[in-house]
């Protein structure tokens, strides 16, 4: 039987949606091991006078624990 935590993390970035998610990947595994998943539960923008300038998410990384 395997246990599974998962959490909750913000991250961002001022290119895509798709990097400010790999940057909450990055940065988890840096002290994570196992990760076995990852649910987008929010995204946002930021916007500057009418022009996107960041992106936003909320996360849930899911890892097993040894």
């Amino acid at each position: 039987m395997s246990i599974v935590k998962v959490l909750e993390i913000i991250a961002s970035s001022d290119k895509s949606i798709e990097d400010a998610i790999q940057n909450a990947v990055t940065e988890v595994s840096k002290t994570i091991h196992n990760i076995d998943s990852v649910y987008i539960k929010d995204i946002k923008v930021h916007v500057k006078d009418g022009k996107i300038n960041s992106y936003g998410v909320i996360c849930k990384v899911s890892f097993r624990v040894d």
